[in-house]
């Protein structure tokens, strides 16, 4: 362990601003926490359904508070690409080159689980077992892709929207709840906000790059607007508490998101930014930042197979068990199966981990050398020693 960590930091270039990396592993391991804790398989008359706890336990609404994280993923997003494309362009890259390059290590990993599940989807129904069953765990393992289609959409378009303020965006949610929810207009309107909502933290983080919102006041504006934003419109405006989809529920703030989850988004990126700094002096730790740049250069496929790994738990318990567990198979309607799950996490994770061991070469790709030493993937302009500090 300690030749990994060494080998870790001797690849490390100097200039690189580990503390982003972080925020990018947070983000990450903030949706897959969440996943977990928010998401059930639940065995019902010889089908597997999917349920959530917050649907009958929304005393637990804040889980969603700390694990929905996208939008802080979507910050580091634009931070990177604004920097990525303005080193580009300095070094003569073209467009198509810059974003092929960008989108091609987005969706190699993608490519993995999509044929993975298809064949496991065909092999389930070959084996007789019942259409809903397979399409709850299609459902489960393909609908948090949708992200990484917004995701690819926003960085194609970094060269049009890096220099967008944030506040353009914003208003166009604004609006859009407005008419769609206040003026009662068609609902079909909500799917701008897919993108127009998303595109907040995303402009917000070109605005870092671009030297933005520097000063720790500005950024305690920002966390202490958007959450105050966020608690008016849940209060007093009718939106849901949960910054998650509960099923059942009125309205969703995520699907498509709303100007109440855009707001928390807000108070969500302050509050990142705030921790740049400290997390760069912990980081400079090397233990610390070895397991950072080790989630880093998996997190692709920790997001892409955490469902995966908690469906091999749980379908994998129903061959050797005669009923169902606690936590695993049950309805989730009480404190009694938050503990249980609780429980299970670990297993969850050695799940993934092996998960991560079978695929993990789809995202790495030329990471590796030919002597299998570490390497960590370093900016174009951390090469130059120009990297822009937050």
């Amino acid at each position: 362990m300690t030749g990994l960590v060494a080998r870790i930091e001797a690849a490390t270039p100097p200039a690189r601003d580990r503390a982003v990396d972080a925020l990018r592993a947070l983000a990450i391991l903030g949706v897959v926490g969440g996943h977990w804790l928010v998401t059930a398989l639940v065995t019902d008359s010889g089908t597997v359904r999917g349920a959530s706890p917050l649907s009958s336990m929304p005393q637990f609404t804040a889980v969603s508070w700390v694990f929905q994280t996208l939008a802080v993923f979507f910050l580091v997003g634009g931070m990177v690409a604004a920097r990525s494309w303005a080193s580009a362009r300095k070094r003569g890259v073209p467009y198509g080159q810059w974003v092929g390059g960008r989108l091609a290590r987005l969706f190699r990993p993608v490519v993995a689980v999509l044929v993975v599940w298809a064949l496991a989807a065909a092999a389930m129904l070959v084996a007789g077992v019942g259409e809903a069953t397979v399409r709850a765990l299609v459902k489960l393992v393909w609908s948090p892709l949708w992200f990484l289609l917004v995701f690819a959409a926003l960085t194609a378009l970094t060269p049009l929207v890096a220099r967008l303020h944030p506040l353009w965006p914003l208003v166009v949610v604004l609006h859009v709840d407005l008419v769609r929810l206040g003026l009662d207009g068609p609902r079909e309107l909500g799917w701008v906000n897919v993108v127009a909502g998303w595109l907040v933290p995303y402009c917000l983080g070109a605005l870092v790059a671009r030297g933005g919102l520097r000063g720790r006041a500005s950024r305690w504006a920002l966390l202490l607007g958007g959450a105050a934003g966020a608690f008016a419109l849940v209060l007093w405006a009718g939106y849901p508490a949960s910054m998650v989809g509960v099923p059942g529920g009125r309205i969703s703030n995520l699907d498509p998101p709303s100007l109440a989850a855009v707001a928390f988004g807000l108070a969500q990126c302050g509050a990142a930014l705030l921790l740049l700094g400290p997390l760069r002096r912990a980081l400079r730790r090397p233990a610390a930042w070895a397991v950072v740049a080790v989630v880093n250069l998996a997190a692709m496929t920790v997001f892409l197979w955490h469902q995966t790994a908690m469906i091999v738990v749980t379908m994998s318990a129903l061959l050797f068990e005669d009923g169902p567990l606690p936590g695993l198979h049950t309805v989730p309607d009480d404190a009694g199966w938050v503990l249980a799950r609780l429980l299970w996490l670990p297993l969850f994770a050695l799940a993934l981990l092996g998960c991560w061991a079978a695929f993990r070469g789809y995202e790495q790709g030329g990471r590796r050398t030919g002597g299998g030493s570490l390497v960590v993937r370093e900016s174009a302009p951390a090469r130059k020693g120009r990297a822009r500090r937050a």
